[in-house]
């Protein structure tokens, strides 16, 4: 069981690793639900601390369906980390009618080349989430992060374990949004799923250490 530390900013990632946390995903402007961070951001974090850094790749706020000029930023994103040799990036592509849009999903795959792919909580915006886990499964990414379609994990946490269920070991299943040290370990008791996502802020926008250890204390394998 691995913890993986929503870090909305620098400081937050140092404290992830100053906590012992093994991954982090690198992002900036939370309230939004996350965008894209600095070059200079993912450079320290490649440079200076010792965990596995992944990038969220997500130009703008709002939906999921994005222009091809916006693509092309996203594309542009993928390809400098993966030439830094940034261990992975989260991205996530819908059509209007909210189904996945396996074109851009397989399009960003190959730009990501030897990179772990997460294909992030557009997944929980999905209509038919069976149906997306099977294309998303099919385009060859390497996890989904997911509330389970709800607005935090716990309370999507039927859900949680029945998209376990069908993944079936074909792909890790990240349970995201409103994990805590409260929860954590009922949570996975219930749901079964491979990892836990969690911001650790306790006040403010910054991750803190001692609810980092906390959670970690509480994984079960």
């Amino acid at each position: 069981m691995l913890l993986e530390v929503c870090c909305g900013n620098r400081q937050s990632a140092i404290n992830a690793a100053a906590a012992g946390a093994q991954r982090i995903e690198l992002c900036r402007d939370l309230p939004v639900g996350g965008l894209t961070p600095s070059h200079e951001d993912i450079l320290y974090c490649k440079e200076h601390l010792p965990l596995q850094t992944f990038v969220l790749i997500r130009p703008r706020g709002g939906d999921f369906c994005y222009t091809e000029e916006e693509f092309d930023t996203i594309l542009s994103d993928i390809a400098f980390c993966r030439e830094q040799g940034i261990p992975g990036v989260v991205i996530g592509f819908l059509k209007e009618d909210l189904s996945v849009d396996v074109d851009k999903c397989r399009r960003a795959l190959k730009e990501a080349g030897p990179m772990q792919v997460t294909f992030h909580r557009a997944f929980d915006r999905c209509k038919d989430w069976q149906a997306a886990l099977e294309q998303i499964v099919d385009c060859g990414f390497h996890r989904i992060l997911t509330s389970g379609q709800q607005p935090t994990a716990p309370q999507g946490a039927d859900t949680l374990a029945a998209i376990v269920k069908q993944a079936h070991g074909r792909i890790t299943i990240l349970a995201g949004s409103g994990v805590g040290s409260d929860n954590v370990a009922e949570l996975i008791r219930r749901t079964h799923v491979d990892e836990v996502h969690a911001s650790c802020k306790l006040n403010g926008d910054t991750s803190q250490t001692e609810e980092i250890k906390l959670i970690m204390s509480k994984l079960v394998n």
